[in-house]
């Protein structure tokens, strides 16, 4: 099995003034995250605002943080897009820099047929000697990935992982018991973590470790160790924060990077169309961070 980390931290990206990509800050954000219990960095999702950045910020972002914490910790690079070339060519290029595995998202918008998504990661996988990572978040793509692409996908060797955000547990459950050896499952919610272990996840690629991951890392720990007693505490401590930083009237990764701003790390804005969490939102994210201790 290939061993990515329990808690991945799904990062976001910081700019500067004019919303350039602000390296300096990436490297802090990085050691800062590792440094609270992060054993694996996602760079370049959603969270760190994908769509809008280019394929060389991209690639300058992975080289940031694989020589800023390589050393320490995995580092996954997001690749995907809704173009099966420009994945292969983005995996290559991750695949130069160092990088220890592909995170390739379910095509959005163009909304392929299942054995389309088949062919979309059986091309991506045989292009790379990387560990892929399936991401299926139906929610932003327009189309889910179903238990059955998946488990046929997850018979390819270097297909080691499926991130699942489509917050259906039945479709968790098959794949969690179905899958062949070495293949694993993530949550890809915050808030679904705690019963996406139950069901046989390793771990979460998670938003809310940006500011609550030693509390994070000690749930996925708990559960790991047999003590489901203290990782339901801390899921019941932690709910209200995975609720607000995913608060409906924003979108991620503005609430996030609201909260690192209020624990004290400055991330810079976000590039359009994205906007920033409104003066009611932030008091809102400020009360449930006090609440639970991270203030």
């Amino acid at each position: 099995m290939t061993d990515l980390g329990h808690v991945i931290t799904a990062m976001v990206t910081p700019f500067d003034d004019e919303l350039a990509v602000d390296h300096g800050k990436v490297a802090a954000l990085a050691e800062r995250l590792v440094e609270q219990g992060s054993d694996g960095l996602l760079v370049s999702g959603s969270t760190g605002e994908s769509p809008t950045l280019t394929r060389d910020e991209k690639i300058e972002l992975y080289r940031t943080v694989k020589r800023t914490v390589g050393d320490k910790t995995k580092v996954i690079a997001g690749t995907g897009s809704s173009s099966t070339a420009e994945v292969i060519e983005l995996t290559r290029a991750a695949e130069d820099v160092g990088i220890d595995a592909a995170l390739v998202v379910c095509p959005a918008y163009n909304k392929p047929p299942q054995e389309g998504l088949y062919r979309h990661f059986k091309a991506v996988a045989e292009a790379t000697k990387l560990p892929v990572i399936m991401y299926n978040i139906p929610g932003r793509t327009g189309r889910n990935i179903d238990a059955k692409t998946i488990l046929r996908l997850a018979e390819i060797e270097n297909i080691v992982a499926n991130k699942e955000s489509s917050g259906d547990f039945d479709q968790m459950t098959q794949i969690s018991a179905q899958a062949p050896d070495g293949f694993v499952l993530y949550s890809g919610d915050d808030w679904a973590t705690l019963p996406a272990l139950a069901i046989g996840a390793v771990g979460v690629v998670s938003v809310v470790s940006h500011v609550a991951g030693p509390q994070i890392s000690q749930m996925v720990r708990a559960f790991h160790n047999g003590d489901t007693q203290q990782a339901r505490r801390l899921h019941w401590r932690l709910w209200e924060l995975f609720q607000v930083l995913f608060i409906p009237t924003s979108v991620n990764p503005a609430p996030v990077k609201a909260a690192l701003r209020l624990a004290g790390f400055d991330p810079g804005g976000l590039r359009p169309p994205l906007v920033p969490t409104t003066p009611e939102e932030d008091e809102q994210i400020r009360r449930v961070m006090q609440e639970a201790g991270l203030l």
